[in-house]
């Protein structure tokens, strides 16, 4: 791995940056891992059509980027050349192509959310065979992955794609407008499957010439922590940086909380409650699955499995906009937050939610059924439910879907040695608990870790040669865990029908959510 060798004594403050869904976030953290400030930028999400989800990547993620790191700055009152280094993270893996001045082309086209080249991945995969692609990148194709999309791209809109000089991932953008630099980390670079091979860490020349001719479009290959270049002149006047600043090339969201809160030595396993839930089991050696996502962690020598729910926290928050607007409008007028809200009333239903079982597939379902014409379903309503027990029922599909991801893993001979929880969804301990007595597990959590921002700026850190390997943040910067526990019994015992049932109910009605889901694209192609 690289490090920077300028002297840098001088300087012990880190900054991290992750840019997510729905929202941005940074810290500045000092070298012994305090948190002296930290902000946040909300932001949207835009669905032009269903099945689609877009970023504006200069009004959206280099924007919160440039405010996020001048207000860290103007609020501690550290000054700009006291910050060691920078790191970066943001959803991905995505596709966003630029032209020969670095100026995007469109708006990118983001993860798994976006289910648009439903025929693209099809024709990849009688292109080039879908056993090669797994032996090749060590990955199935789904709506996680972005070479079907590159391909979309190149077939709906060819005069953008001939303007097209490089195509980037989120992160990529931000090291690219910091650096000039293009470059990719090897945790994220799976997920441009089939482009990929996993065994040789190198994209693939014949899947790239077949995908988007020219594999010159891709980025740099890079590890996360590893320094991708230092600060332009020009994006030190934009974002308040010095010249000369050191960059690392960073990583993709999920890979960064893990970091942030420990999970980083085989055996270990985060669950990131976030817009998504996603999971990463770090392991020793590559483990190839048709359900599951394999990566390169994000140091030589460690892989990862890892999986992806399409919706989470998405759905909490349709649910509270969509069913509960009148809370949200309380809430602005200075009322009781619309959550806290919510869950009490959730808290107040019993396990089961009085028989109702949810598919949390609002918006499709990568892993591990990895069908992006699945559909949400909320089964067996009547007259007597309430609110609450419709909440209480979506945190509780969430964690069936917890529990298959787990019970899938552990088919591979991959049980967690250590479960470790993440996210803003944190926050809901009624969510917690569920989701542990649910799925049967102990989960730990670190109470007001920032997430992916704080494993950027570990990453910073780490780039720069204050640490040697990832593990030490664990020693260095991180305390004791909180512990959520599972409870054992009548309540198990309950969760596993419901568990059963919630399995059974996604078999019996697929077939029906993919004609309605052909219905409604068709609906919408014709108006």
């Amino acid at each position: 791995m690289g490090m920077y060798t300028k002297n840098t004594s001088e300087r012990r403050y880190f900054l991290g940056i992750d840019i997510g869904t729905y929202e941005s976030k940074g810290v500045l953290v000092k070298d012994d891992g305090q948190i002296l400030a930290s902000a946040a930028r909300p932001h949207g999400l835009e669905l032009p059509r269903p099945g689609w989800a877009e970023h504006d990547a200069d009004g959206v993620w280099w924007s919160d980027f440039k405010s996020i790191t001048r207000e860290l700055l103007d609020r501690t009152g550290i000054q700009p050349e006291m910050v060691q280094a920078v790191g970066c993270s943001a959803i991905g893996a995505d596709m966003l192509p630029v032209d020969n001045q670095g100026k995007p082309l469109r708006k990118a086209i983001l993860y798994g959310i976006d289910t648009r080249a439903v025929k693209e991945i099809s024709e990849l995969n009688q292109a080039l065979g879908p056993e090669n692609i797994l032996r090749l990148s060590g990955n199935t194709l789904s709506a996680q992955a972005i070479g079907p999309k590159i391909l979309w791209y190149r077939r709906h809109e060819p005069e953008l794609f001939d303007k097209t000089a490089r195509i980037m991932t989120a992160t990529s953008y931000l090291v690219y407008r910091l650096t000039g630099r293009v470059v990719i980390d090897f945790y994220t670079a799976p997920s441009y499957a089939p482009l990929f091979d996993i065994n040789a860490l190198r994209w693939d020349k014949e899947a790239c010439a077949y995908v988007l001719g020219d594999v010159g479009l891709l980025p740099e290959l890079a590890w996360p922590g590893e320094v991708a270049g230092t600060v332009t002149g020009a994006a030190a006047q934009e974002c308040g940086l010095v010249p000369g600043t050191p960059v690392v090339a960073g990583t993709c969201d999920a890979a960064a909380e893990a970091i942030a809160v420990g999970v980083t030595e085989p055996g270990d396993m985060m669950i990131m409650y976030g817009t998504t839930m996603f999971f990463i089991h770090v392991t020793s050696q590559l483990t190839v699955s048709k359900e599951l996502w394999s990566s390169v962690y994000c140091e030589p020598g460690m892989y990862a499995v890892a999986g992806g729910m399409a919706t989470a926290g998405a759905i909490t928050r349709w649910f509270r906009d969509t069913l509960a607007p009148e809370l949200v409008a309380s809430e602005h007028s200075g009322g009781e937050n619309a959550y806290a809200r919510l869950t009490a009333e959730a808290t107040a239903s019993p396990p089961g939610s009085r028989g109702l079982v949810v598919l949390p597939y609002f918006s499709g379902e990568r892993t591990p059924i990895n069908d992006p014409a699945a559909r949400g379903i909320i089964a067996g309503l009547t007259l007597s439910h309430n609110r609450g027990d419709l909440f209480r029922a979506i945190l509780e599909g969430t964690a069936y879907g917890v529990r298959h991801h787990l019970m899938t893993m552990a088919g591979l001979g991959m049980t967690p040695g250590r479960l470790v929880a993440v996210g803003g969804g944190t926050k809901s301990p009624l969510w917690l608990k569920i989701v542990s007595d649910v799925a049967g597990f102990k989960q730990e959590l670190y109470p007001g870790n920032p997430g992916a921002s704080y494993g950027d700026a570990f990453l910073a850190a780490l780039g720069t040669g204050m640490f040697s390997k990832l593990s030490e943040i664990k020693k260095r910067w991180l305390g004791e865990p909180e512990v959520v526990l599972p409870e054992d019994g009548a309540t198990r015992a309950y969760y596993d029908e419901f568990y059963a049932l919630y399995r059974e109910l996604y078999t019996k009605t697929k077939d029906i959510a993919h004609r309605l889901a052909a219905l409604g694209e068709s609906y919408e192609a014709g108006s």
